[in-house]
């Protein structure tokens, strides 16, 4: 697992051991950041469900303003900090220990970019979509790309968030909700 491009390009990010943490495969990294790659240099991203980091430590990476990194593990969050000193990037990232849900009650700042990718049993996907919905932590124009497996639908959401796409990779999907802007007549 590498950062594919930007400052830490090239970079090999460490692994969890064990089966309770699913890295995004390459396949679908490179999807997700082939759509938002002109959406990310100067925007603040939330990696819910972080696990390794990959994904906010790419847009950081990418240059991305600041990260926010969410994860219960003990040794999901170490690895993490691991990783943004291997890529050093640690300077414009915040690692929190403890549980996705609980952060997004308690959260009282707004992101441009969210990452969800739980583990696809625990059924926090819906939950996590309707809280970020519901607290409105996304920023205008905001985007929330969540991973789920490809069988899934996922809910819409009420305005001005609406699901713009989902992009199939062959067992997994990634669904992207935008959020309009402040204005009443914008798309």
């Amino acid at each position: 697992m590498r950062v594919i491009t930007g400052t830490a390009r090239g970079r090999r990010l460490r692994e969890l051991e064990g089966m309770e943490t699913r890295p995004t495969t390459d396949r679908v990294k490179e999807g997700l950041f082939s759509a938002l790659q002109f959406e990310i240099e100067g925007r603040r991203v939330l990696d819910l469900f972080a696990g390794t980091g990959q994904l906010g430590i790419e847009c950081l990476s990418r240059g991305a303003a600041s990260a926010v990194f969410v994860d219960r593990r003990a040794d999901a969050v170490k690895l993490i900090r691991e990783n943004l000193k291997v890529t050093e990037l640690s300077g414009r990232a915040r690692v929190v220990a403890g549980d996705s849900m609980e952060y997004l009650r308690g959260v009282r700042e707004n992101f441009d970019i969210i990452f969800l990718d739980p583990p696809y049993a625990a059924g926090l996907l819906e939950p996590a979509i309707s809280r970020i919905a519901e607290f409105d932590i996304l920023a205008p124009h905001g985007i929330i790309v969540a991973e789920h497996p490809a069988d899934r639908v996922l809910p819409p959401l009420p305005a001005p968030c609406r699901i713009h796409r989902t992009y199939r990779y062959g067992k997994i999907a990634l669904t992207l909700y935008r959020r309009s802007g402040n204005q009443q007549n914008e798309e």
